[in-house]
């Protein structure tokens, strides 16, 4: 059970970020760094892509691990109450994001994603390299 209202979850779930989250800012500041230019959030593609790098014809997509639902992640982990709910919520979420990831290799768009965990408590410069790997790689 809930330990909090409707009213109050309902308040502080609206107040967690869509969007220029944490990791998405590690992450931008990264490729930046590294003369990478980029869009955030472009809206007239599938899924509304965290950073789309045109040069490229990449996007990448920083996942959070408990709203994507990363799978075999530690840091991913259910609420115990209203379970129905968030089942139905994270199945919802990974399909989306299959869909989105199928549309925009159908455009001819790389789709690389990054997990939180990779960022927050994994080591970010492995992550970073891997990240660079990708976006110069040729291969799709």
């Amino acid at each position: 059970m809930d330990n909090r209202s409707k009213e109050a979850r309902s308040k502080n779930m609206s107040h967690i970020p869509s969007k220029d989250t944490k990791p998405e800012e590690t992450v931008r500041k990264y490729l930046f760094s590294q003369g990478f230019r980029y869009r955030k959030n472009v809206a007239n593609l599938p899924g509304k892509p965290d950073i789309v790098l045109p040069k490229y014809k990449t996007v990448v997509f920083v996942n959070g691990c408990f709203w994507h639902a990363h799978e075999g992640c530690k840091w991913f982990v259910p609420p115990k109450s209203n379970t129905e709910f968030w089942e139905k919520k994270f199945q919802y979420n990974r399909s989306r994001d299959k869909e989105n990831y199928l549309k925009l290799r159908a455009l001819g768009w790389k789709v690389i994603i990054i997990w939180e965990c990779e960022i927050r408590h994994g080591n970010p410069q492995v992550a970073f390299d891997d990240l660079i790997k990708e976006i110069t790689n040729n291969g799709k």
